[in-house]
């Protein structure tokens, strides 16, 4: 059976007065005045800095101290001004004032009546923070593919050089970090936000309009980091390591301030979604009956929460060495950059598995729709995400075996690493498990669960060989790692999300995906990926390193080969987004549920009205009871008028 049910509504309660107009300075501000305010705000920053305060010359290396606070106070004052216009104090403010929000209020904040503008605002609904987060990650992954491109172009010419050594490094450096916060919001962004209140019958977040400044936040912490190329570049590779990094140009500077921003954002975003699972889910949903997409939701929210932080301040750290000449970070100073390499891995490992954790929860949840099934071992499923979460907080000096630090905490660390193999093997064998005699419904986010899994297993068993001191002693700063992360991050984590996109886009969009388009730009970008990384394994293999400009002559044919690899995974990834965009503006209508799927999302309806569900729904089942009449739906009238095929229960 459905979850579904109903309760009686709830009573009117009595609203405190309206001052004006719904949303009062919210009626005004929209990302326009958000982007004027910051401009605005920025610009008499560096006015009055440049005018009244003696910042001093600048050097050659542009490392001067004061044109450094400059700089950083600049781009602080943008994030402070754009949120202010963009209308992130309007609550504060008003609270301050004693003028509580009225119902019409919080119906304006939420886009009620608003349309398309809505998507432009500090809008508090959980729907239009979704489509907010899906469009923000695309527009990101455009900017870190484009660099790829650049990258790949530069390795392709051997002996030739492109780009200028300086720019080539801050390209590496800047495709790096934008990759990552893509990929950390990609699926926790949009399904987070969109589908995971469906999903547990809430109607809307535990704090929406936290929920709104989350998102702008991540919004504001973007162009600080862009306009690095454009003020030195951050030539020292994502990781910015120090003290290289407070000798760098003042472009890390952008990187610095973009870091801080996004944990704050990331934060406010982790307490909402653990919040919202743990106090708002529908009554009757037990924990053993809680899909299992909003159990790895939450153990990536929790891991977020704890380890971005670490980040955090360790750019906060690093800023102020650089900025106001502290010396936390430099050794002739008494300095240490080992404090830097733990700050920065305690977030840097556990951030893997914050981006790969809800792309597999989500990849588990559809496999059971079009395998008509239930998960095979839900507890297993559950035992293998709390061990990811829990043994997670123990790995990260493995990245430092090469660095000199506690060498005998060198084997430890090295168990423990292998340790993590163990539940998140434990998450593949649920997977394999689910498709055991299944009858599968090969729809194209299903195909791409059997590419993920690959590429899973690729991963993480060359993951494995870096887990060995002794094997990372000779593949450390190799392309071999370069593959491996990609293999994770990309294989499993980014066709992981296209495919739970693709399977949650008609509730989102209200639109069908084009999958016969989406079908050709996916298998081009898989089988592209297989021949761009599986040479750059043959490359680090054969002692190639990492972020280098030029090379020896007996990497010419694997380096060849993996540019034009890249080159089709581009022309791959171009004709899905096309497919995206089209079915998104024109695709066939989508009914309520078109999976035949159980879980709550389904049982409203489409397009989601602004409250989600008319009156709150009551969980009397498991989510996955596939092969149990349901008098609520009948499967087996549903057809698929393109494919003419049927989601009869199998």
């Amino acid at each position: 059976m459905s979850q579904t049910a109903v309760i009686h509504e709830h009573k009117a309660v009595p609203q405190p007065k309206q001052h004006g107009k719904p949303g009062g300075f919210l009626a005004q501000a929209n990302i326009f005045t958000g982007l004027i305010g910051g401009v605005v705000t920025a610009g008499v920053t560096y006015f009055i800095g440049d005018k009244l305060v003696p910042w001093g010359t600048q050097n050659a290396d542009f490392s001067q101290v004061g044109l450094n606070a400059l700089v950083f106070c600049t781009f602080v004052a943008w994030v402070i001004g754009f949120m202010a216009g963009i209308g992130a104090f309007a609550g504060p403010i008003r609270w301050a004032l004693g003028h509580d929000l009225t119902h019409d209020d919080a119906e304006y904040m939420a886009g009620k009546g608003q349309g398309r503008m809505k998507y432009w605002k500090y809008t508090t609904d959980h729907k239009v923070v979704g489509i907010q987060y899906l469009v923000m990650a695309l527009v990101l992954f455009g900017f870190g593919g484009f660099f790829a491109m650049l990258i790949r172009t530069e390795l392709g010419a051997t002996w030739r050089e492109v780009f200028d050594p300086n720019f080539y490094n801050s390209l590496i450096g800047t495709h790096g970090i934008v990759m990552i916060i893509a990929m950390i919001i990609v699926v926790a962004g949009p399904l987070g936000n969109f589908i995971m209140p469906l999903m547990i019958g809430a109607r809307d977040m535990a704090f929406p309009r936290l929920n709104a400044l989350s998102f702008w936040l991540l919004f504001a912490a973007v162009p600080p980091l862009v306009l690095n190329l454009v003020l030195g570049g951050m030539r020292d590779g994502w990781t910015a390591y120090q003290p290289l990094g407070t000798q760098a140009p003042i472009g890390m500077i952008g990187y610095q301030v973009c870091i801080i921003t996004f944990a704050f954002s990331t934060g406010i975003a982790g307490v909402n979604l653990i919040t919202t699972i743990v106090t708002m889910r529908a009554r009757g949903m037990t924990w053993a009956r809680t899909p299992i997409f909003i159990i790895g939701t939450l153990a990536a929210a929790i891991m977020g929460l704890v380890w971005f932080p670490m980040f955090q301040y360790a750019q906060l750290l690093a800023a102020s060495d650089k900025v106001i000449g502290t010396s936390f970070y430099i050794p002739q100073n008494g300095g240490s950059v080992w404090l830097y390499e733990n700050l920065f891995w305690l977030l840097g490992h556990p951030e893997v598995y914050v981006i790969i954790v809800p792309a597999t929860a989500g990849i588990m949840e559809l496999m059971v729709v079009f395998l008509r099934k239930p998960l095979f071992s839900y507890k297993m499923a559950i035992v293998g995400f709390a061990g990811v979460v829990g043994i997670s907080a123990v790995v990260w000096v493995h990245h430092m075996y090469m660095t000199g630090f506690a060498p005998q905490a060198g084997y430890p660390f090295m168990l423990s690493t292998e340790l993590i193999s163990i539940p998140f093997g434990f998450l593949v064998l649920v997977m394999l498990g689910t498709m055991w005699r299944g009858k599968a419904w090969n729809r194209l986010p299903m195909m791409i669960v059997y590419a993920v899994i690959f590429d899973k297993i690729i991963g993480g068993i060359t993951g494995v060989y870096l887990s060995d001191v002794p094997v990372d002693q000779y593949m450390h700063g190799s392309m071999f790692v370069v593959a491996h992360f990609h293999y994770m991050l990309m294989g499993a984590g980014l066709f992981g999300a296209m495919a739970v996109i693709i399977y949650w886009f008609p509730k989102m969009t209200g639109r069908m995906f084009d999958e016969r388009i989406g079908k050709i730009g996916f298998w081009t970008a898989f089988l592209a990926f297989q021949v761009t990384f599986l040479s750059m394994f043959v490359a680090g293999l054969q002692g190639m390193p990492r972020r280098v400009l030029q090379f020896d002559n007996a990497f010419e044919i694997s380096n060849w080969i993996s540019t034009i690899g890249a080159y089709f995974i581009g022309i791959g990834m171009l004709i899905f987004l096309y497919a995206l965009i089209t079915s998104w503006r024109n695709g066939k209508v989508a009914p309520s549920n078109p999976w035949g799927s159980k879980t709550l999302e389904w049982q409203t309806q489409t397009p989601v009205p602004l409250e989600n569900f008319p009156v709150l729904p009551v969980v009397t089942s498991d989510p996955y009871g596939y092969g149990v009449p349901d008098p609520y739906l009948k499967v087996e009238e549903q057809l698929d008028k393109d494919d003419n095929e049927t989601v009869g229960a199998r």
